[in-house]
C-alpha cells in the first residue's frame, strides 16, 4: 500500500474557499446541502426503482433487462471506488487543514480519495441514463450536486468529488453497455413466477 497522505496540495485553496463560502452561507442553505449530502443517496435508488417501473410497464424488455442489472452495477462502482481508498489512503481535508465544517470530521483512517458519494451517485445516474433518458435528466444533475455537497460540508477535497464522479460513471458506462445482454434472463423470468419483476400484470 501507498503510504497515506494529504491532498491539499492539489487543491486545497479551493477546498478552503468552499468552506469558507458554506460558513459564510444562510443556515437554511448549510442545511439543506447537509442533508441532501447526507441523505440524497435514497434519491438516486428512488430514481433506479422509478425507471425499472416505467421499462416494466412499456414491456421494453432491454430496457428492463439493464434496470434489473442496474443495482449491481452501482454496488461494483462502490466496491472499485473503495479498493481505491484502501490503496491511495488519502487523509480527509478536515484532518489535514484542521477546517471547521459542516459535517463531523471521520476519524483517521476513514479515508478521502475518491468520494464513495459520488461515485455511487455517478454510477446510478449513468444507470438511469441507460434506462429512461426522461428521469436521467434529474438523476445527473443530482449526481453532480452530490460531488459538490461533499466538497461543501467539508468531507471531501474537490478533486475526492470529481475523481468519484468519474470512477462511478465509467463503471457504471462499462457494465450498463454489456447489461442488454441480460434479456435472455427477462425472457425466462417472464415464464416463472417472477414475472411481476418484468411485465406488468
Amino acid at each position: 500500500m501507498l503510504l497515506a497522505y494529504g491532498g491539499s496540495s492539489v487543491d486545497g485553496g479551493l477546498y478552503r474557499a468552499v468552506n469558507g463560502l458554506a460558513e459564510r452561507s444562510p443556515a437554511w442553505l448549510d442545511s439543506a446541502v447537509a442533508f441532501f449530502s447526507t441523505y440524497g443517496l435514497a434519491l438516486f435508488a428512488a430514481l433506479m426503482v422509478a425507471a425499472w417501473w416505467r421499462a416494466r410497464a412499456a414491456g421494453a424488455r432491454s430496457r428492463t433487462a439493464m434496470a434489473l442489472v442496474a443495482p449491481v452495477v452501482v454496488v461494483v462502482a462502490f466496491l472499485t471506488d473503495d479498493a481505491l481508498k484502501s490503496v491511495i489512503r488519502e487523509h480527509r481535508p478536515c484532518q489535514t487543514l484542521h477546517t471547521v465544517t459542516l459535517e463531523a470530521c471521520p476519524a483517521p483512517g476513514d479515508w478521502s480519495f475518491p468520494s464513495n458519494h459520488a461515485a455511487i451517485a455517478a454510477a446510478a445516474a449513468v444507470a438511469v441514463l441507460f434506462i429512461d433518458r426522461k428521469l436521467a435528466a434529474i438523476a445527473v444533475p443530482a449526481a453532480i450536486l452530490m460531488a459538490v455537497s461533499r466538497v461543501w460540508v467539508g468531507a471531501h477535497y474537490p478533486h475526492d468529488a470529481a475523481m468519484g464522479l468519474l470512477v462511478g460513471g465509467a463503471v457504471a458506462w462499462l457494465l450498463m453497455t454489456e447489461a442488454r445482454r441480460a434479456v435472455p434472463l427477462v425472457e425466462r423470468l417472464s415464464q416463472t413466477r417472477l414475472r411481476p419483476l418484468v411485465a406488468p400484470r
